[in-house]
């Protein structure tokens, strides 16, 4: 092999050792694929070795494919024909996984005979997410491996998973606590005077369903998938796998791997997977150094900045909450204590991790308290005179370089860092509710914020695992900007002639979670209406207006939390349509003199579509978003765009 390869061949002993160096993630580039062809033909070949074993580098197994490869003609060899070859080693082959080992490279871990994984790994199959299914082999060999069941909710759920359930699966054959290639030494030591096992794709498939269980499991991932194509195609590519002939079923998997890939759906779920990762990538940055953050402050213990505290201390930051009395301090603690208690019961924390976490965390009255925190986050009441007052008090007891930062939705920040010295250090950081769940944040610069001030919330957010999109300061930013635009079309759409059920069908068809009402009433119907009525003295008095969601709130409904809003709910919590509201539609179009008319799901669709494509080109026009990507990853990280369009500029553009 060429000195320039990716792939190494070393021996110890009677044992190969293939190791592939492929920086960042050792993804299966050409180069990758045919350094493992040429060293499994140098194993087989060579009488002295007995068993090899397949490692990489760096900080990762084999993350997945070279993207960058999609839409060019395939170099030989392919990756299904190299996992080919892996099957029919003449020698026992051991794949050594640590990092990640994700789609192609979980499949040519599933072309080895066996497979150990260090104790952090994470195991997974997640082409769905990027509008395919896997292409080399992994609806074939993965449900000849682990139970049928177990293989569909894999592939179909595109989640990683980690290496307890991994083990519990079959998936792999040990955990290793220990130093990983010394552990794959010693597996193969074991193995090496032994028969290969029987490839996978010989094998019978595990515990498979019957025909009505596959009906079953079909239509219920068609009901999740939500108009997604890839999930339900690789569910019947699974079936077939299982119900039918295994080489023959490669074939098919081929085949649908190639059609989804040139779909238009997996054009857009490249596109918002690409965009996600760059969106915060600012050349002005280059070579700012974020300020180093040790310490949080949040003043409110409310729902907003509670979430915003346990997801400071989920990330390993110390955290001060502020709060106006003791009894507040007290329910401050409470929500936070609610929200890691639920991350205990999912397994993301542990009871001792959970102890310790709530031992990071102070509450207090008193912003001295602040002295020592690098980044305090102010999420109270919408009230520009209350944030005034908050960022007075931060300014004469924070320390001169912590950086301040206001979560408010629609406020003016430039307005607010008026009332802090060194408003250079003032930021927004919106984050969207649960703020310790949501993966969205909008960072809002300033006029006057410096580069490091920028630089150190975007680290920050990086720090929460969050989604950061920067963007200027203007009423309601990017999200709740493009939102207040499209709710606008959609009331005009009410008084003209649908009624909400209609809008609210036609979004949840197209792939939104729910309707643009069925939202407001979860989010709460007063908080729209305490923004209009901010607005009022401002509005233009020839611009149309449509009053109905001031009459909900004046007539007690605020939504889920009362019961009723847009909707009638159950003690249940579960939504219908209120006759009393569908009559008080109807009544103020009479009462305005408009003829109203059906509205189709397609123009209902199209009219929220230009609706946000128009509000989406102000805002670049203004520069509050630096590119169309921008706009997408908000709307589909924060407003239920469906994910497989891509986002409201994607589609304009691809139109």
């Amino acid at each position: 092999m060429s000195t320039m390869s990716p792939v190494s061949l070393t021996t110890e002993n009677d044992i190969a050792i293939i190791t592939i160096d492929h920086p960042p993630i050792n993804a299966t580039s050409h180069a990758v694929r045919l350094g493992i062809w040429d060293a499994i033909d140098q194993v087989n070949r060579d009488d002295a070795i007995r068993a090899a074993i397949l490692i990489c580098a760096g900080s990762t197994f084999i993350a997945g494919a070279d993207v960058t490869e999609f839409g060019k003609p395939p170099i030989d060899p392919i990756l299904p024909d190299l996992i080919l070859k892996l099957e029919q080693s003449t020698k026992p082959l051991i794949a050594a996984l640590h990092g990640n080992a994700l789609g192609g490279g979980l499949e040519v871990a599933l072309g080895c005979h066996y497979r150990i994984a260090t104790a952090t790994a994470k195991l997974g199959l997640p082409e769905v997410n990027l509008g395919l299914i896997p292409g080399a082999g992994g609806t074939v060999r993965l449900p000849r491996l682990i139970a049928v069941e177990n293989a569909i909710t894999m592939i179909t759920g595109g989640k990683p998973f980690n290496t307890t359930t991994a083990h519990d699966f079959g998936l792999i054959d040990e955990i290793v606590d220990g130093d990983l290639r010394t552990a794959a030494i010693a597996l193969a030591e074991r193995i090496k005077n032994t028969p290969c096992p029987v490839a996978l794709i010989d094998r019978a498939p595990v515990n498979a369903p019957d025909a009505d269980a596959w009906d079953a499991l079909i239509a219920g991932i068609g009901k999740k998938a939500r108009g997604q194509d890839a999930p339900v195609i690789a569910a019947r590519t699974i079936r077939a796998a299982v119900t039918g002939d295994a080489r023959t079923a490669l074939g098919l998997e081929r085949e649908n791997f190639i059609r989804l890939r040139d779909s238009d759906q997996s054009k857009a779920l490249r596109h918002i997977f690409f965009a996600e990762r760059s969106v915060a990538k600012l050349p002005e940055l280059a070579g700012v150094a974020p300020r180093t953050i040790a310490e949080i402050g949040v003043i409110g213990g409310g729902i907003m900045g509670a979430g915003i505290a346990t997801a400071a201390l989920l990330a390993g930051y110390a955290v001060v909450m502020i709060e106006r009395d003791d009894d507040a301090c007290e329910r401050g603690i409470a929500n936070v204590r609610h929200h890691l208690g639920g991350s205990l019961k999912r397994g993301i924390i542990t009871q001792s991790r959970h102890d310790q976490l709530l031992g990071d965390l102070v509450s207090s009255t008193d912003y001295a308290t602040l002295a020592d925190c690098d980044l305090v986050i102010e999420a109270v009441f919408e009230d520009m005179a209350v944030k005034h007052d908050v960022f007075a008090k931060l300014s004469a007891h924070c320390k001169s370089d912590a950086v301040l930062a206001s979560n408010t939705s629609y406020l003016d920040i430039d307005a607010i860092a008026t009332a802090c010295t060194h408003p250079e250090r003032v930021i927004g950081l919106h984050f969207f509710s649960p703020a310790h769940v949501m993966k969205l944040l909008e960072v809002v610069r300033t006029r006057l914020a410096s580069p490091a001030t920028l630089a150190t919330a975007l680290a920050f957010a990086r720090r929460l695992g969050k989604i950061a999109v920067p963007c200027g300061v203007c009423d309601g930013f990017i999200g709740n900007r493009i939102m207040s635009a499209y709710r606008k079309h959609c009331e005009y759409m009410l008084e003209d002639g649908s009624l909400p059920s209609d809008i609210d069908r036609a979004m949840t068809n197209f792939g939104f979670p729910m309707g643009l009402f069925a939202m407001q009433d979860m989010a709460g119907l007063e908080i729209s209406w305490a923004t209009r009525k901010r607005l009022a003295p401002t509005r233009d008095p020839n611009e149309r207006y449509v009053a109905l969601g001031d009459y909900l709130c004046e007539m007690g409904r605020f939504g889920r939390k009362n019961g009723l809003g847009w909707y009638r709910y159950d003690e249940h919590g579960k939504a219908s349509p209120d006759p009393v509201i569908d009559e008080l539609v109807i009544a103020e179009s009479a009462k305005k003199g408009i003829k109203r008319r059906p509205f189709s799901d397609a123009e209902i669709i199209e009219t929220i579509l230009s609706a946000m494509q128009a509000e989406g080109e102000k805002i670049l026009a203004e520069g509050i978003a630096h590119s169309p990507d921008a706009i997408d990853v908000v709307m589909v990280n924060g407003y239920g765009f469906p994910r497989h369009k891509g986002g409201p500029m994607h589609l304009k553009k691809t139109a």
